[in-house]
């Protein structure tokens, strides 16, 4: 089974050596990396070609795209792998058997679809804030908020083209419209393991742009409860409270980072 690693990127140059190093280094050994770089000025160009002139692994390209839903519908467009993940490039994995780990539990299970898992917190200099462990699944619950781990989350490839790839649409939550489409479709493999390492830092989209995000989480939201006649009620009232615990979480994840410095 041959697992294909995606990795968007753009001015990237801070801190994906460390995402391409976490790929690199895994004990399994039939992966691919496929790093989309959307015409980095900041040298993150002149890193990949490094690692790809040193590692037939790593396919790349880098040209404009039409954001982020786009780049990472082209990665796996690339891809040739059986499974595909999405990793940030500000991101990396907990550590070297995170793939073995991903194989062993879908040829376990030959109906496998998708797997989730957990991920770890960190602070921009890789120091630990807290781990967070898969959730427990339902459609019901994923309808109210984006349980889903993107970066430890590993999906077949043509489970993936079965649902149509990410929205070009979305500019931020493009990873729950695809989570409801798939989880429409089949439950995901719950694995109670962390497999990546989120990184929290000021630049970070999830921090920058938290207030956008929520609004089109939630239009994502209705959209699905419209398409499946679902009453919209309880989600318009649970989505105002979640909005204002998301933004005290990441003030005090932030807070606690400038701490430690």
């Amino acid at each position: 089974m041959k697992i294909s690693i995606v990795t968007v990127c753009l001015n990237s140059r801070r801190f994906i050596d460390e995402t391409i190093e976490s790929v690199l280094s895994q004990d399994y050994p039939d992966f691919e990396h496929v790093i989309i770089d959307g015409g980095s000025t900041d040298g993150t160009v002149e890193l990949i070609r490094s690692y790809a002139e040193r590692d037939a692994r790593i396919i790349w390209s880098s040209e404009s795209d039409r954001g982020i839903s786009d780049a990472m519908n082209k990665g796996v467009s690339l891809a040739t792998g059986d499974v595909v993940a999405h990793l940030n490039s500000d991101d990396y994995f907990a550590n070297p058997a995170v793939l073995s780990r991903v194989a062993a539990c879908f040829k376990a299970v030959p109906k496998c679809d998708w797997l989730t898992a957990g991920l770890t917190f960190v602070d921009e200099d890789g120091g630990f804030l807290r781990d967070v462990k898969v959730r427990r699944y339902s459609f019901r619950r994923l309808l109210r908020g984006n349980i889903i781990l993107h970066p430890s989350t590993f999906i077949r490839r043509a489970f993936f083209h079965e649902v149509g790839g990410f929205d070009l649409s979305l500019k931020y939550c493009m990873d729950y419209d695809l989570f409801l489409r798939l989880g429409g479709l089949a439950p995901p493999y719950l694995l109670d393991d962390q497999l990546a390492c989120f990184r929290v830092h000021n630049d970070s989209r999830s921090v920058v742009r938290s207030t956008e995000a929520y609004a089109e989480e939630f239009q994502v939201r209705m959209n699905c409860l419209g398409a499946t006649g679902r009453s919209t009620w309880f989600y318009l009232l649970d989505h105002q409270v979640k909005k204002r615990l998301n933004r005290l979480y990441y003030k005090r994840l932030l807070a606690h980072d400038r701490k430690q410095d």
